[in-house]
């Protein structure tokens, strides 16, 4: 018997194939907190590991308005997926999220569409769960005071998850608009919206940065002995991390690349020798240690990987398929 011959390529056509659609509201119902942190911790030792593609990003920058980003990743057994986030400040005055997402996921196996869904939740939430997981994974155990600085997205759901990870008795909420630290406290009964910074800062064992500011939001010297500091902004040329703190203490970063020139990396962070860093991963795996004393500051920069929104996107897309939610497709 001669193997059976393949029509020539030209004969052959895509034809109409469903593809799962999303939306910001699918995805919020389909993800868990509690299982995202849980995830992304496997998801970081894979990576380590050398499991996950995830390469950095490249970025389209739109003159006077904003810019865009491509954040691709896969690991065996997951869908491939795909990425692209826009930032533009001034959707804000329109009544626009300033990031805006869409995730494309493909099958592994022939490379065809099997889900487009909303990106602009995923991104949010799991930012601020890979900055929380630090928390879990870097913090003193009997941490019981906690300061968000910033009251915009990341705000909300670093105050949502960080309870997840430790059983704070207060979580002070400072920005730079007062109105809205007591607006987004009045979400959480141990959320409290505090004016003076530096005290909130001073009596924290966790501070978590999530502003979108262009130059540090903090003083090096307000933060005390044994505290955990993460921070998620994302500002080049500077940033809202002091770099004196990511340089005088122990540094912990979800990818090396984030050593490198923005958009890759952080531009708190440039110029930093890699032996001085700690990936996640390393830590979780126990090829590093964490915390090596209590009175250790320890301090977590995110960059945002596509290994990310690989982990929440499959958990999403896993979730509706195995439990059969309804949700739309499309025909293309």
């Amino acid at each position: 018997m001669f193997p059976t011959v393949p029509p020539p390529s030209f004969e052959i056509s895509k034809g109409q194939r469903t593809v799962m659609l999303l939306s910001e509201a699918d995805v919020k119902s389909l993800l868990d907190p509690g299982a995202l942190l849980d995830a992304l911790e496997d998801g970081f030792r894979a990576l380590a590991a050398g499991e996950v593609q995830s390469p950095p990003r490249p970025q389209i920058t739109v003159p006077g308005a904003g810019f865009s980003l491509a954040m691709s990743a896969w690991r065996p057994g997951s869908q491939i997926c795909v990425k692209v986030v826009n930032v533009f400040e001034t959707n804000l005055d329109r009544g626009l999220p300033n990031h805006l997402a869409m995730i494309t996921l493909f099958a592994p196996d022939t490379g065809a569409t099997t889900c487009v869904m909303d990106g602009t939740y995923i991104t949010g939430i799991r930012t601020a769960a890979a900055a929380v997981l630090s928390t879990r994974l870097l913090s003193r155990p009997g941490s019981r005071v906690a300061t968000i600085v910033g009251a915009g997205v990341q705000a909300r759901e670093h105050l949502r998850m960080l309870p997840l990870v430790r059983p704070f008795e207060r979580i002070n909420i400072c920005s730079l608009v007062d109105d809205h630290a007591v607006r987004l406290a009045a979400q959480h009964e141990t959320a409290v919206p505090r004016p003076d910074v530096q005290a909130a800062i001073g009596e924290s064992d966790v501070v978590c940065l999530t502003t979108h500011s262009t130059n540090p939001v903090v003083d090096a010297s307000w933060i005390s002995a044994g505290t955990h500091v993460s921070s998620v902004g994302y500002y080049p040329p500077n940033g809202e991390l002091p770099p004196q703190l990511a340089r005088e203490n122990p540094l912990f970063v979800e990818h090396l690349d984030a050593l490198q020139p923005a958009p890759v990396g952080c531009a708190e962070l440039s110029g930093l020798d890699p032996s001085q860093v700690t990936t996640l991963g390393d830590v979780i795996s126990g090829r590093a240690s964490g915390r090596a004393q209590p009175d250790v500051i320890t301090v977590y920069k995110a960059m945002g990987i596509g290994l990310e929104d690989l982990v929440a996107a499959n958990l999403a897309y896993d979730r509706a398929v195995q439990d059969a939610i309804p949700t739309q497709s499309m025909r293309w």
